[in-house]
């Protein structure tokens, strides 16, 4: 069972009117609400709005950081528009409460899932890019994203090297990266991957790529020691 959840209380946290009601609609709706029902989910308002936030943070800090290399705002980028960026606007927004979404899905606590919050904010991107255009999208990204930008002035370093780095220092071997796991299907695999460092209970992290997962994994372990 379902609930419906207040599309113009939605529209107020978003801080646009909707021309589009149903673009708004779909971006609320988790995949627990659709089943065997045929609804549209946020899925492919993810895709896009994904896509959207790249282009607009990737301007963003072009423009804030002039004197900055490309390995510097690659960096900038991929800590402005992960899991945990998205997640913290969402939080921010209050959107969790307008997730329309599976009594059981809620009951094990979706609407605080970082996971699902963060889906849902790449939605609410693609819906408002499609019902506005990109200067709507980009309000809202310039309303949220800056305080973020600001909070470090030195390019933030990716896990894997902060994690090469924290070793180092305590002359330890590197860090030992092992793929554990592979799942779903050939169109969207998810690896687990395991890294280790001498003297450390390893740590495991899952992502849609190595690349991702290992991403991850460092992070988990650097959480961990410091």
């Amino acid at each position: 069972m379902t609930r419906k959840t207040d599309l113009d209380a939605a529209a107020r946290a978003v801080g646009h009117t909707f021309k589009d009601k149903d673009l708004l609609r779909h971006a609320l709706v988790h995949s627990s609400a659709s089943a065997g029902r045929g609804t549209a989910t946020y899925e492919r308002l993810e895709f896009l709005g994904d896509r959207v936030l790249g282009l607009v943070v990737a301007e963003m800090i072009y423009l804030r950081f002039p004197a900055e290399t490309e390995g510097d705002l690659a960096r900038r980028h991929a800590a402005l528009v992960r899991r945990e960026a998205l997640t913290r606007v969402a939080e921010t927004a209050g959107l969790g409460q307008y997730i329309v979404m599976s009594r059981g899905e809620e009951d094990a606590g979706g609407r605080t899932n970082p996971a699902i919050l963060a889906d849902v904010c790449e939605a609410l991107l693609g819906a408002l890019y499609l019902d506005g255009g990109l200067h709507v999208a980009a309000a809202f990204i310039e309303a949220h994203w800056p305080v973020m930008m600001e909070e470090s002035l030195a390019p933030p370093k990716d896990a894997k090297t902060a994690l090469q780095e924290w070793a180092q220092s305590r002359g330890l071997p590197l860090p030992v990266y092992e793929t554990v796991a592979l799942q779903g299907p050939d169109h969207s695999p998810v690896f687990t991957v395991r890294v280790s460092v001498q003297g450390i209970s390893p740590a495991e992290a899952s992502g849609a790529s190595k690349r991702v997962a290992a991403q991850a994994a460092a992070r988990t372990l650097l959480e961990k020691v410091t």
